[in-house]
């Protein structure tokens, strides 16, 4: 499965964004999808991922409460809603596939990314 995402931009701190993921291939459904971000510096980190269903999804603390992950396999996209922007969430992010049954939390567990979309909380 190839994956692009887009939705990034520059947002005061307090502020919203949505990411979208766009995915190709065939069973776009049989994936657990994942968010990770990348700040300068940093290593990639878990933001929030779903199972196959959307029943199901997990968080960092980091952003519980503030980020919502869905995914529409009819459209074969996964989306990412984040509300309560802070500069610390700035970042490349990236969406993730896995052929897993349950969520993992480190890049390793995924082999499908998209190129990042850079997102730029200011204060």
């Amino acid at each position: 499965v190839q994956l692009q995402a887009s939705g990034g931009g520059v947002v005061q701190a307090g502020g919203s964004l949505t990411l979208s993921c766009a995915a190709s291939g065939r069973a776009f459904s049989s994936y657990v999808l994942a968010w990770f971000r990348q700040a300068p510096g940093n290593e990639r980190e878990f933001v929030g991922g779903i199972r196959r269903s959307g029943g199901s999804t997990l968080y960092v603390d980091s952003v519980k409460d503030r980020f919502t992950i869905s995914r529409d396999n009819a459209k074969n996209a996964v989306y990412l809603q984040m509300n309560s922007l802070k500069p610390e969430d700035t970042a490349a992010y990236y969406c993730s596939a896995s052929p897993r049954w349950s969520i993992g939390t480190t890049p390793g567990e995924y082999n499908h990314f998209g190129q990042g979309t850079l997102v730029t909380v200011s204060s």
